[in-house]
């Protein structure tokens, strides 16, 4: 890899005699249902281990809480408490609550819907078991999808989103969002510029990778990281926001102390595949091609949200004169970046440097002339 300038930014060297087109992901969170599929699929196909034991975080229905050196993709929870709520009634933004699926009987096409017994088939039909009456199921919010029933997980009609309702909801609870981040895969990788030992490198195909038998476990590439993605593994375990204090079952901890991220599977895309996560997703939120068509992808389908009133939407990552250049990974969001725990204006550390470099020579420059001066001014009789 190498650094050059040009029109006063920095401009990572790619393969741009390669034969190979640059690739990237499309995360449509418009679309997610917040399954964590994809991130079953990363962590089964690239060995990573489990965070933790696989109980709730306690501060959410969450239970990884973000990406790390062991979760590569990882599907946020957006939880929105009743103090945001309140403050999108003030503005008259229109807020998109996508809700939380929902777990319904299991059907047959040819038999029809099954009831449910024991205790839920009891709350279903309004009794608690005892004679009483009771609440009943709670409701379930908009776009709840039946996991169990035929054809749940066929992917779903972007259309659909078009008939929520997008006030400011009444309520004192949550509105729910999903999403499901990974890698930014940078144009102008910090990680990639600071890495003192060459551990990472950049892909035929444009993205960029971790040599694990290479890296030395610095920790430089996570400073180097505007978005807090790279990280370095220890044994296979995290402490959560919440200091729970638990530790994960015994298990193998590959490349351990050394940094780890998403990888875009560069193992599969030598073979022709794509990446484990966007052949998983049930819904097609990831999608996987060359970048310039998830681009372009990306852009439609903002227009589209557009044009039936869900005016919050946008894009994320796919400015190409943002601080990083734009990303491989783009992303069509609901909301504010931070909202998803996104840098609003991401910049990569090394991007200042040349002019960094020239003001330092200019000032050495002058110091080294004014110490002349003084000396030849001091042997004056």
């Amino acid at each position: 890899m190498s650094t050059t300038v040009e029109n006063d930014a920095v401009a990572d060297g790619h393969w741009h005699g390669s034969a190979q087109e640059r690739k990237g992901f499309f995360t449509d969170t418009s679309i997610c249902i917040g399954c964590k599929a994809c991130e079953v699929a990363c962590k089964e196909w690239n060995n990573n281990p489990q965070d933790g034991t696989f109980e709730l975080l306690g501060s959410s229905y969450d239970n990884t809480g973000s990406l790390g050196a062991n979760t590569w993709r990882h599907v946020a929870f957006i939880e929105q408490d009743g103090e945001r709520i309140e403050a999108a009634r003030e503005s008259g933004r229109k807020l998109v609550n996508l809700g939380m699926p929902s777990i319904r009987p299991r059907t047959d096409e040819s038999a029809g819907a099954q009831p449910l017994g024991g205790a839920l088939g009891a709350a279903e039909s309004g009794s608690n078991g005892a004679g009483a009456s009771g609440g009943g199921l709670p409701s379930t919010p908009p776009m709840g999808i039946d996991l169990l029933a035929p054809g749940a997980l066929d992917p779903s009609n972007p259309e659909d989103i078009a008939k929520l309702d997008t006030t400011p909801p009444d309520t004192a609870d949550f509105r729910w969002l999903m999403s499901s981040d990974v890698c930014k895969h940078c144009t102008h990788a910090g990680c990639l510029d600071v890495c003192p030992t060459g551990a990472l490198f950049r892909t035929e195909f444009d993205t960029v990778v971790v040599q694990n038998d290479v890296c030395n476990g610095c920790g430089t590439c996570v400073a180097g990281c505007p978005f807090g993605v790279i990280e370095r593994r220890d044994d296979g375990t995290i402490n959560t926001p919440t200091d729970r204090d638990r530790s994960a079952a015994d298990m193998d901890v590959p490349d351990k102390n050394t940094a780890n991220k998403c990888t875009l599977c560069y193992d599969r895309l030598v073979d022709g595949q794509e990446p484990a996560c966007a052949q998983t997703c049930p819904t097609e939120s990831i999608k996987f091609g060359d970048h310039d068509d998830m681009v372009d992808k990306a852009h439609a389908r903002v227009a589209q949200l557009h044009s039936q009133g869900l005016t919050e939407a946008r894009l994320y990552g796919a400015n190409p004169n943002d601080g990083v250049g734009g990303t491989g990974s783009v992303f069509l969001i609901l909301d504010e970046p931070e909202v998803y725990g996104l840098p609003p204006d991401p910049r990569v550390a090394t991007k200042d440097l040349p002019q960094m470099y020239a003001k330092a020579g200019m000032a050495a420059l002058g110091m080294v002339a004014a110490a002349g001066l003084a000396f030849l001014g001091s042997r004056r009789p």
